[in-house]
């Protein structure tokens, strides 16, 4: 169970080295759904980045009706 736990959270600070290196956590000021996703899938994906795995979400909002 140890080990588990010990893999799980390597592999997310992999992934959250891996989104700060493609600059996900710089522009504080372009937050939005599709940026929050692209964040997520990249650090849950983790060391996948470094073997060529290229993970981004596109989150479309429609416009609110009028």
């Amino acid at each position: 169970m140890r080990i588990g736990a010990v893999i799980i959270v390597l592999w997310l600070v992999l992934g959250a080295i891996a989104a700060y290196e493609r600059g996900y956590f710089s522009d504080a000021d372009d937050a939005s759904c599709a940026k929050a996703g692209t964040v997520i899938v990249t650090t849950v994906a983790g060391p996948l980045n470094w073997m060529g795995v290229n993970p981004k979400i596109k989150c479309d909002v429609p416009e609110p009706s009028k």
